[in-house]
């Protein structure tokens, strides 16, 4: 790219100021690029010719032609994040002295209310991976495990496959994370997990284990480290065995988790150390969550609801 908003070596320099600096992942990083590229053309097609020339009305019109293209909210918000972080950026380099951006707002992201087990349904889930478990299969030991890791802790599913064995401690109930931006954090975990990963460890994972497998906790049956895909069926088709639960991946068993610790009485700040959130207001969905459910139990039960 070599337009208004600078040439290769610019976009090349904030890529690195995104992975390095700011810890982005690879595939914000890519989107933030991509949203860039749209937006040169887009300000080159308005006869800007530099970074410097840019001001806060181009960029209210380049927001107002995606939505009127039938982006999403959130779409919409992604490029003005875009664009804010590459002009604060820029100014904070000195390679523009003002910030166009300042006061560009974009609409909220739109809140989807994510789809969530009932505590009961969680309970015959895992029933369900430990009753599968008993035929010694370590396979269907390492998946008693993965889900019972995953509800007990809420931690994503990409925490979970990334897991060494050295990063669970089964004394403690703890395991060591490492999230989004590369930041660490310890997650406890419950008696139920506790069992279901001192029978992996002991009887399933040695039966998988090659000189391939390294530290990973969790190994495939030709024991390489498994993989996002193979957690999400395998919750799928353990699902697919309860009547009348939702379909979901494995982010509906974090949410499941939050859900439930909300419901029963946690506080919104533990919840939030324990998922991760660098905002509470990312927390605050849950809470809507659990509204819903108090709403629905309230017009079934109370006499003049």
């Amino acid at each position: 790219m070599s337009g208004p908003l600078g040439a290769a070596a610019q976009l090349q320099a904030f890529e690195q100021h995104l992975r390095v600096e700011k810890g982005r992942s690879v595939h914000t990083v890519r989107a933030y690029l991509g949203d860039l590229d749209a937006l040169d053309v887009f300000l080159a097609d308005r006869g800007v010719r530099s970074s410097a020339e840019v001001r806060l009305p181009d960029l209210r019109a380049w927001l107002g032609s995606i939505g009127a293209a039938g982006a999403s909210r959130s779409t919409v918000s992604r490029r003005a994040a875009a664009a804010k972080t590459f002009f604060r950026w820029a100014q904070q380099t000195g390679r523009i002295t003002a910030d166009p951006s300042l006061r560009l707002a974009a609409p909220g992201k739109e809140k989807h209310l994510p789809g969530v087990l009932r505590a009961p349904q969680a309970g015959e889930l895992l029933d369900l991976a430990a009753v599968a478990a008993d035929d010694d299969d370590p396979v269907h030991l390492r998946n008693r495990a993965m889900l019972e890791l995953l509800y007990a802790s809420g931690m994503r599913v990409g925490e979970l496959t990334g897991l060494d064995v050295d990063d669970v401690d089964l004394e403690a109930g703890t395991a060591r994370l490492l999230g989004k931006g590369d930041k660490e954090r310890v997650v406890p975990f419950g008696t139920p997990a506790t069992e279901a990963l001192t029978l992996w460890l002991a009887g399933g994972r040695p039966r998988l284990a090659t000189a391939e497998s390294g530290a990973a906790l969790f190994l495939g049956r030709r024991g390489r480290r498994v993989d996002q895909r193979q957690v999400r069926s395998t919750l799928q088709a353990l699902l697919a065995h309860l009547p009348d639960t939702p379909q979901m991946g494995p982010h509906g068993l974090r949410h499941s988790a939050a859900t439930h610790l909300l419901e029963g009485g946690a506080d919104l700040r533990t919840v939030q150390e324990l998922l991760g959130h660098a905002s509470l207001a990312t927390t605050q969905i849950y809470t809507h969550v659990s509204v819903d459910r108090l709403r629905a139990a309230y017009q079934q039960a109370h006499p003049r609801a």
